[in-house]
């Protein structure tokens, strides 16, 4: 938090030294200037000296280890640190409750260079301010494993329903460490959505609204963690932004009670397709499930859901095939069971339908678009691992799944500690 000067009427003379050092390396500095207030803050230059960082030509400052200012002039504090690297990443940390000293409390980044403003009040209440420009060393790549992280999906158009996903190459699992990844993901979205991230597992998160992307949003992700320290001898590389664009809102609903599909474009009603779904222990799965992808053609067998040599086998060509669960649910042609779409249920898991409606269908959706299916004595749509049930979780509960949100109040953003000021 920023601090904001009081209203000064007089003048006064500024006796604060700064110490700015990594933890191990040390800095002096000490002279006195004198100003009124009605002017700039003074500058504080002659007052310092940095040591042991590649301003004064010494080696680069450790990433390893934490930054630290202090005050050791007498009668000064410090009011307010703002350190920020080239890209504009803000280093957070903590200031002293009697203002002496401030230390990050987020890892540097490594072969990274950081500009840190520093501004100080005297006894007098005079206000003082002094810049700092550095480098970091880059890490032991001896010692050190690289974060690979994995955006996706592919860039493209997706329906209103598609997650953004992130793969990381190395598991993490501490919750500071978590807080680390998620601080350094960027999700921007013309228009703004409220969103959240989720941990999977401990190589996966994935990224939702509270509800759908707006229809014909554009969406970009990317990273800030090149060079972040995520744990000792672990740091993040570098990875190409994500850029998405949402077509319009379509959502296909499935009754596997009246045997009927309802398909909306932009909230309304445009098609009413009779469908037949899974028939007594093959159980359409109830819930929302996001389109995956499509194939015109798909050969289909009984070993694919476990029934290869039974009387329930089979093998077929399949026509118009958008796949919904990766287990293999689709949304097809079937021009064998037309007299039952409608009327009763007899596939194996799937939805099928009509060759011509079924075309349709297909011609009219895209990955990313959602198909609910409703009155189903299947089991739920998984969340996770069987294509993309995330919106099937509650918001409450999907903001749970995140370290920055969890414990949070709904709006309410993670706190900043990169600027704090002491109590007075």
């Amino acid at each position: 938090m920023s601090h904001t000067p009081r209203r000064r009427t007089t003048a006064c003379t500024a006796s604060c030294a700064l110490l700015l050092v990594p933890l191990t390396a040390g800095l002096t500095a000490c002279s006195q200037t004198s100003h009124p207030l009605s002017v700039k803050p003074y500058d504080a230059s002659t007052q310092v000296a940095l040591t042991g960082a590649a301003g004064d030509g010494a080696k680069r400052l450790d990433p390893g280890k934490p930054l630290e200012v202090k005050a050791t002039g007498r009668g000064g504090r410090i009011t307010d640190v703002v350190a920020r690297d080239a890209n504009g990443r803000y280093l957070r940390g903590e200031l002293s409750g009697d203002g002496t000293s401030w230390r990050s409390t987020a890892a540097l980044a490594a072969n990274a260079g950081y500009t840190v403003h520093v501004s100080t009040e005297d006894e007098s209440e005079g206000q003082g301010r002094r810049t700092y420009t550095f480098r970091t060393g880059n890490y032991n790549a001896k010692t050190a494993k690289p974060l690979k992280l994995e955006f996706g999906p592919q860039k493209g158009t997706y329906g209103v329903g598609q997650p953004l996903t992130v793969k990381l190459s190395q598991p993490v699992k501490n919750k500071e460490q978590r807080a680390v990844v998620e601080r350094g993901l960027k999700v921007v979205s013309t228009p703004k959505v409220q969103g959240a991230w989720y941990w999977v597992d401990d190589k996966e998160l994935h990224y939702r609204p509270k509800e759908y992307w707006p229809a014909h949003s554009k969406v970009t992700l990317s990273s800030n963690l090149e060079g972040i320290k995520v744990r000792k001898g672990l740091y993040a590389g570098k990875t190409a932004p994500l850029n998405l664009a949402i077509g319009a809102k379509v959502v296909a609903v499935t009754d596997a009670g009246s045997h009927q599909m309802s398909f909306y474009r932009d909230d309304k009603l445009v098609n009413e397709i009779p469908v037949t779904t899974g028939k007594p222990g093959f159980e359409t799965r109830n819930g929302k499930k996001v389109i995956l992808e499509q194939d015109y053609y798909v050969r289909m067998t009984g070993a694919s859901i476990g029934v290869a040599g039974t009387s329930e086998d089979y093998n077929m060509d399949v026509y118009w095939a958008t796949r919904v669960t990766w287990s293999g649910e689709y949304v097809h042609a079937a021009p064998w069971s037309v007299g039952s779409q409608g009327y009763a249920n007899v596939s194996h898991g799937c939805t099928g339908m009509s060759t011509g409606n079924a075309q349709w269908f297909f011609e009219n959706v895209r990955p990313g678009d959602i198909v609910q299916v409703v009155n189903s004595y299947g089991e739920d749509m998984d969340p996770f691992g069987n294509g993309f049930g995330d919106w099937n979780v509650s918001w409450k509960k999907w903001r749970e799944g995140s370290v920055l949100t969890a414990g949070t109040r709904e709006g309410q953003s993670p706190a900043d500690a990169s600027r704090l000021r002491p109590s007075v």
